[in-house]
């Protein structure tokens, strides 16, 4: 993770301190968030799910996602579960990011490697869109290139970008990073701080029903 990335992530996890008062209202239809119609169910037992919809392609989702780590470390309620969920909108690119998200979750590496994919994309500019240029940047940092390659195209990744793929149409995500509560709720805000209040504070809603 660059210097800049690192201080503007502590830029915005203050900010989100800031915005977490005890008077806030309670989130409001329209403003704070939008209902998902039809809702969804979880697939999380006991657990109030969050979901980030979102892509590595995504400039967006890179500004967000130092923010998002650091909220799930210190804001997300005890009660609620955070689901990472790679889309594709039928993009070639971003469809071989979501095979290289799964990829990584099966070689064991996806939390040592998840900002940098994102900063070799953003940061650096590498052209990581194909099973080739991606096994060499993941051999590059300590995965069995060849693991990576028979992963990539298996029938385990394949149903895991397809049920992902489902999911963002079954929650109707046109755009991201899109965050989800309980298959209900889509949360919005003014700023990446402020959806991030508004997702905790709809998740602490949710399990107090």
């Amino acid at each position: 993770m660059t210097a800049a990335r690192i201080l503007f992530a502590l830029f915005l996890s203050v900010a989100a301190s800031l915005s977490l008062t005890p008077a806030q209202a309670a989130p409001a239809q329209g403003t704070d968030y939008s209902l998902i119609n039809p809702p969804q169910a979880p697939s999380t037992e006991g657990k109030v799910e969050v979901i980030e919809f979102f892509s590595y392609g995504c400039p967006h989702c890179y500004h967000l996602s130092p923010l998002l780590s650091e909220w799930e470390k210190t804001q997300l309620p005890a009660n609620a579960v955070l689901i990472k969920v790679p889309v594709s909108f039928g993009r070639r690119e971003w469809g071989q990011l979501v095979r290289a998200y799964y990829t990584l979750e099966a070689t064991g590496d996806l939390k040592r490697l998840d900002a940098k994919l994102f900063d070799a994309i953003h940061a650096e500019g590498q052209k990581l869109f194909d099973v080739d240029a991606l096994a060499g940047w993941a051999a590059q940092h300590g995965v069995d290139a060849n693991k990576f390659r028979s992963l990539f195209n298996s029938p385990e990744i394949t149903a895991k970008a397809t049920r992902a793929d489902q999911l963002s149409r079954d929650y109707k995500i046109n755009g991201v990073p899109t965050l989800t509560v309980a298959g209900k709720y889509r949360a919005l805000g003014k700023d990446y701080p402020d959806m991030l209040r508004i997702t905790r504070e709809l998740a602490q809603q949710e399990a107090a029903n």
